[in-house]
């Protein structure tokens, strides 16, 4: 149950992640516009490549590859080129690569769901009520000291945690009835893909990161959601330093050292950004050897690391799927 909690904290997380990685930044010096996500300045080489499994694989599909053998990753990582190159010309280009990432982001939704439905309704009711939700994953705060409710630790809290949920789960049902049918539930479980909950993802995005709860975002709050300072630090690295300016040129409309809600908004939710395009541009500029705008499966079987092949082991169980492989 604890795990279950802490997973939804981290689903706004990875939004606001993959939000930063996808704003607009200036052109080059050669006056090329850089990349649409330069994901090695905002996130670090690590954070990019599980946000390009990620979006390559869906999230289920990446943390099984995480644990696989390289080997074994370029081998079902040729099975997958085969499925994108859905006109069999012998090349993945924009098209395709954007056509198969938004399948997986798809996907992963459509199996979450389906997973927490069945885990919060055995008998396949038309609707779940929040009673039955609340008493699944919080139930067990019963049995807690009251103390151990209210205490903090890194700024998680089961009582903040429930609250959470019960707004969401509130803003979510649409028809007021307190209970959710399976497509309000989606909106719950996954609420950066309903246009009617946005304005909550943004709200939740400032709680997460306004660490002195004054309801807006100092440039100091928005760089440590991003990077941490340890005791091996002597300087800043390059990108946490471009994402101050970034804030100060791009993020920051108004220029009174804060983003406000409006502010926080389209920088997490833009609204005229495309990240399945975007990412597979990504992807291809990584890979794309002979610079011909489309890949070849050599080419992405070369950089299987890229797309698949990080050796994390910290993610957990995974679903694999015996039909694909």
């Amino acid at each position: 149950m604890i795990k279950m909690i802490r997973n939804y904290q981290v689903v706004i997380f990875l939004f606001t992640i993959i939000s930063i990685a996808a704003s607009a930044v200036p052109k080059t010096e050669e006056g090329k516009r850089v990349l649409d996500h330069d994901f090695q300045q905002h996130l670090g080489e690590e954070h990019s490549k599980q946000y390009d499994h990620e979006q390559f694989l869906g999230e289920d599909q990446a943390k099984t590859f995480d644990q696989l053998a390289p080997e074994e990753s370029r081998r079902r990582l040729g099975i997958i080129v085969d499925k994108i190159d859905t006109n069999k010309d012998g090349f993945v280009d924009l098209s395709e690569l954007k056509a198969w990432i938004q399948f997986t982001q798809r996907r992963y939704i459509e199996d979450d769901v389906e997973r927490q439905w069945r885990s919060h309704n055995p008998d396949n009711n038309d609707t779940i009520h929040w009673d039955v939700y609340r008493k699944n994953v919080y139930g067990f705060m019963e049995e807690m000291d009251p103390a151990d409710l209210e205490r903090e630790d890194n700024g998680f809290s089961y009582k903040a945690m429930l609250t959470r949920d019960r707004r969401r789960w509130s803003v979510a049902d649409r028809d007021g009835d307190d209970s959710l049918v399976r497509e309000e539930f989606t909106s719950f479980l996954h609420p950066e893909e309903s246009e009617f909950m946005r304005d909550l993802v943004v709200s939740e995005t400032v709680e997460d990161i306004d660490k002195d709860n004054d309801g807006k975002i100092s440039v100091e709050e928005y760089i440590g959601d991003m990077y941490r300072v340890t005791d091996d630090d002597t300087e800043e690295p390059e990108w946490v330093k471009h994402e101050r300016e970034t804030f100060k040129t791009f993020r920051d409309k108004d220029h009174d050292g804060f983003l406000n809600n409006e502010e926080v908004k389209e920088w997490i939710i833009p609204h005229d950004f495309d990240h399945a395009e975007a990412e597979s541009k990504h992807l291809i500029y990584e890979a794309d050897a002979d610079s011909d705008e489309k890949l070849t499966k050599e080419e992405i079987l070369s950089k299987y690391d890229v797309f698949v092949g990080s050796q994390a082991t910290d993610f957990g169980e995974a679903l694999v799927r015996h039909d694909e492989f």
